[in-house]
């Protein structure tokens, strides 16, 4: 919403409660997506073919890189709809949805007819040949389909979430991960579709997830108060989503980078720092449930144009996730183990996934500020200050890499993960006060 239509002041008070209310359904839904990821890659590792495993990690890189560089989508939504709710402003929070919509139906759609070129690419990229290149593209060509129902089901998330439903955006996800993960069992180890039948599970489920969606949103908005966005509203959503795909897109090459260079370094290393990488989205799903009450609750702030409520939001999602984060690295350590052992039951990826698991244990204490900011930065829309933080993190990211993993092979490229996730805490809690004080400013 554009700045002068929040100058006057909406107070509310910010509650443990409130950030719990929120916190914890999502933590249960960002819960459920890595379970997924562990339940998929379970799946393939009981076929005990390392080249299939190492196949449908390449190729969801690709997938990562398509659909969370696009996940700006569910960010600016929230974004838009939490300081909507915050100014009481229902049309103003429907065009933007409306928005949302029409632009990830379109971007889905340029995907799909530009998949052939974009997967040969993200393959190309990745020194994806031979055998895993084969059980790559197989799993690719079927999961791409699913993409304008992904992108569709962002924007939903996001307007959920923007609204505060926490529960109800919980009840989506389940639907959309319990699909997923019953398709999967059914059609890759069942009927032995093998790779095919986990592409089409994503397919499928995204499908009828979107379905779910769009019974959802006629449910809960207001024939009259439909419009079609204007132009400075249009503009204004291009720049923030244009700004938050840019940000996505240098996190996911980030992570990207770090598979890669895994894949150089060997079959075996790549199997294991892909078990490892999943566990780790496993447990910071429990730090993305304080990050989503943050967008809310931030982006609630910014809209009532609320300073007391916003510094609020940032002492209680700091305690709380600084908190979960102990929690997180300490269950890594104790549970890692018995984990690698029942996903990767190929005995050389085991004992190389044990070697490095500490590095797994500790990131979510390294970046759990990061997490927080995420969400503070995506609620108050400062996404032109996202983009630019997250650029330099991953400069310092690269420059570390560079030195690093000469020396010192795979712990080294942790070692530069590592460092990525903590100069993303640092830069952006610094620039916190100064952005703050520009968004509340009176003038």
């Amino acid at each position: 919403m554009e700045q002068s239509a929040a100058r006057v002041p909406r107070p509310f008070q910010v509650t443990h409660r409130q950030v719990l209310t929120i916190a914890l359904p999502m933590m249960v839904a960002h819960f459920s997506t890595p379970l997924v990821s562990l339940a998929a890659t379970g799946v393939v590792g009981q076929l005990r073919d390392e080249v299939l495993i190492g196949g449908v990690a390449l190729a969801a890189v690709i997938f990562d890189v398509l659909f969370t560089t696009f996940n700006f989508l569910r960010g600016a939504t929230t974004g838009f709809t939490a300081q909507a709710v915050g100014a009481a402003d229902r049309r103003l929070e429907q065009r933007m949805l409306l928005g949302g919509i029409l632009i990830a139906l379109v971007s889905g759609l340029l995907i799909l007819l530009l998949h052939v070129p974009i997967g040969h690419l993200g393959l190309a990229v990745l020194d994806a040949d031979g055998p895993v290149g084969e059980a790559a593209w197989t799993y690719y060509t079927w999961r791409v389909w699913s993409a304008p129902f992904a992108l569709f089901n962002f924007v939903v998330f996001g307007w959920v979430i923007g609204r505060g439903e926490a529960v109800t955006a919980l009840l989506l996800q389940v639907v959309l991960n319990g699909l997923n993960l019953f398709f999967a069992f059914f059609w890759v180890l069942w009927l032995d579709y093998g790779l095919a039948g986990a592409g089409a599970a994503s397919l499928v489920a995204e499908g009828l997830t979107a379905i779910a969606g769009v019974v959802l949103i006629l449910q809960r908005t207001d024939r009259h108060l439909w419009e079609r966005p204007d132009f400075s509203t249009m503009k204004r959503m291009f720049s923030v989503n244009r700004d938050m795909m840019i940000r996505s897109f240098a996190l996911l090459i980030g992570l990207s980078f770090f598979t890669r260079q895994s894949g150089v370094l060997g079959t075996d290393i790549l199997a294991a720092n892909t078990v490892l990488l999943r566990y780790y989205f496993f447990g910071v799903a429990f730090l993305d449930g304080f990050a989503t009450a943050a967008e809310q609750l931030a982006g609630r702030a910014v809209g009532a144009f609320y300073r007391p409520a916003f510094n609020r939001v940032i002492r209680l999602t700091t305690l709380w996730g600084v908190a979960m984060a102990l929690f997180v690295s300490a269950a890594f350590f104790l549970t890692g183990p018995s984990v690698v052992a029942l996903i990767a039951p190929i005995p050389e990826t085991q004992a190389l996934a044990h070697t490095y698991l500490p590095y797994a244990a500790i990131m979510p204490l390294i970046g759990v500020i990061a997490f927080q900011m995420d969400g503070v930065f995506i609620g108050a829309t400062w996404s032109r200050e996202m983009r630019t933080l997250m650029l330099i993190s991953l400069a310092c990211y690269f420059a570390a890499w560079a030195v690093l993993q000469p020396l010192y092979g795979n712990h080294g490229l942790w070692i530069a993960m590592l460092l990525f996730q903590g100069v993303r805490s640092v830069v952006f809690r610094f620039m916190l006060p100064k952005l703050a004080d520009r968004t509340f400013s009176p003038a």
